[in-house]
């Protein structure tokens, strides 16, 4: 019984990780737009926020690095693998403290 339950919480924690991705990697994606066309107005607004269209595809990297991360997760699980090993857990926390830094 703990082990179902256990898979209902890590099927619950993914769910929620997944959502949130998707909704980040949706602001994100409508904020580069934005910067993207401010910056093909002239020369001048590329050097103004150049440096701020970079964070922004780096933050859509992450979030494609938690994605891949959800996806081993899930494949362990289906495969009955569905602990997490040291190293994933170590992964999952970099990940999370990347963010909320």
């Amino acid at each position: 019984m703990k082990r179902n339950e256990e898979l209902g919480n890590l099927e619950e924690h993914l769910s929620k990780a997944i959502e949130n991705i998707n909704n980040d990697r949706a602001v994100t994606s409508t904020l580069l737009t934005d910067v993207l066309i401010y910056i093909k107005q002239n020369e001048q607004n590329h050097k103004e926020v150049g440096q701020i269209a970079a964070k922004y595809v780096e933050t859509l990297q992450r979030s494609n690095e938690q994605l891949v991360k959800i996806c081993t997760i899930l494949h362990k699980k289906d495969s009955g693998h569905a602990s997490l090993t040291e190293k994933d857990k170590n992964e999952l926390f970099d990940m999370i403290n990347k963010d909320s830094v």
